[in-house]
């Protein structure tokens, strides 16, 4: 199974009622979340790990990851709040407004991390759940207890979002020099790294210690850099309705692709050959493809391909 560990909230994506007014609608959603949900509908076997408000919104979340077939067995069940996400869109880009004070996701505490036995083979860690406390040391914990697993990292970092950024960029490098795998976009790796040509930085990020770092670079389409060099697939052309969800479901499109192929031990990876990473960013881009062309995040089945 591959654990996806991280943040589960709403989305309040924006709409228009029959007036003609402006208003949100409820979705679930959050960026580890959207990667369990689309690792699930692409036949993985997938699980996810956050407490789950026991609330309506907890309840959305649980049916979600129920009908994508993800085991959410390891969340417990907390009362507390889920954490809301309301999103603008301008020119198809979305920007979010985060309310999680007090909730679910952000006030978790390390008693409720679970203890993972033999059937967790990988997991995924990234986004705005790195970033709060207590949350944001009880998902590093995690990740360093991860043992002989593969760890997959993308931290989509979001900035205005960012409270500490010591703090932050401290956790994040304990993780970095943990992860097997690192997905970035460019404005990512740029944050993390500084101003620089995308090559010479990925290699900088390669050497605080994980074997592939992959970076998206929107519509030039995405480059892994690994011991062997450098390995690139083109962006899928599509009619872009929005982005949410597109790193996410990348992510779960490259993992997938590396399970199937049996590539998803820490030694496999250490290992992966131009052609094993070729498919899994062409995977990952073929999802991500399809992500975009739909409105929020709804990741596509694998008959959907």
């Amino acid at each position: 199974m591959i654990l996806c560990c991280g943040e589960a909230l709403i989305d309040m994506l924006p709409r228009e009622t029959g007036a003609g007014e402006a208003a949100f609608a409820p979705y679930p959603g959050g960026a580890v979340f959207n990667t369990a949900i689309a690792l699930g509908r692409l036949g993985v076997k997938a699980g996810f790990f956050c407490p789950l408000s026991d609330d309506l919104f907890g309840q959305r979340l649980r049916a979600a990851l129920d009908s994508s077939g993800v085991d959410h067995a390891l969340s417990p069940a907390v009362d507390r709040p889920c954490t809301l996400a309301f999103v603008t869109l301008t020119n198809g880009q979305a920007q979010y407004a985060f309310y999680d004070t007090g909730t679910a996701l952000r006030d978790m505490a390390l008693a409720e991390l679970p203890v993972l036995d033999d059937s967790v083979r990988a997991l995924f860690f990234g986004g705005i759940s790195l970033v709060g406390e207590p949350c944001g040391t009880g998902f590093a914990t995690l990740c360093a207890h991860a043992g002989e697993r593969v760890v997959m990292l993308d931290p989509n970092i979001r900035p205005g979002f960012i409270r500490d950024e010591a703090a932050y960029r401290a956790r994040l490098d304990a993780m970095l020099a943990r992860a097997d795998i690192v997905k970035v976009s460019d404005e990512d790796l740029h944050w993390l790294m500084g101003a620089g040509d995308v090559a010479d930085l990925a290699g900088g990020l390669r050497a605080r210690g994980p074997r592939v770092v992959v970076v998206t670079e929107g519509a030039e389409g995405a480059r892994a850099f690994h011991a062997g060099g450098v390995a690139h697939a083109a962006a899928n052309r599509v009619e872009v309705v929005d982005t949410v969800g597109a790193g996410d479901t990348f992510n779960a499109g490259f993992l997938a692709a590396l399970d199937d192929a049996g590539l998803l031990s820490r030694d496999a990876v250490a290992r992966l050959d131009p052609s094993a990473l070729e498919q899994a960013l062409a995977l990952g881009a073929q999802t991500a493809a399809v992500t975009v062309s739909r409105a929020g995040a709804n990741p596509p089945w694998r008959h959907e391909l």
